[in-house]
């Protein structure tokens, strides 16, 4: 398991779709292994369409709640990874007094798509799904669970 960051901090825009499926997805994965959260530039209301694309993974988001990066208690993460050009910013700002890696992961908000609700869910999905794949590369794990 060398090699894995002890604790990761997901970021991007409103931390109410992108950061809380990359943390719900690294959590389904590695469990209590790394300490994972997520934070937004400014707090936004968990997305329903977000939660139904991860409710169909078994995982479950409605318990969330959006936070920013002033409400973290601790700013001690090995790795900040900034999922929205405005969270990098803000990530690239916080971490100029201490140590601590931050990888751009430039991710679509699937909030923007226009549709019918199909449609709109297949969005949501491709992010999860690109996500899920970023995060199996970046993060592997020998026996990790199946989603």
């Amino acid at each position: 398991m060398s090699g894995l960051p002890g604790s990761v901090l997901f970021c991007c825009t409103y931390n109410s779709i992108r950061s809380p499926m990359a943390e719900g997805l690294l959590k389904q994965l590695h469990g209590t292994r790394i300490f994972v959260d997520s934070v937004g530039v400014r707090a936004g209301e968990i997305d329903g369409f977000a939660m139904a694309v991860m409710d169909e993974l078994g995982i479950d988001l409605s318990r969330h709640r959006a936070k920013t990066f002033d409400d973290l208690e601790d700013t001690s993460f090995d790795l900040i990874i900034s999922l929205s050009p405005e969270a990098q910013h803000k990530a690239v700002d916080m971490v100029r007094t201490m140590s601590c890696e931050v990888e751009f992961w430039h991710t679509f908000d699937p909030s923007i798509y226009e549709g019918n609700r199909e449609e709109r869910l297949e969005a949501y999905r491709q992010v999860r799904d690109g996500l899920l794949n970023r995060i199996r590369t970046r993060f592997p794990v020998i026996g990790a669970p199946k989603i």
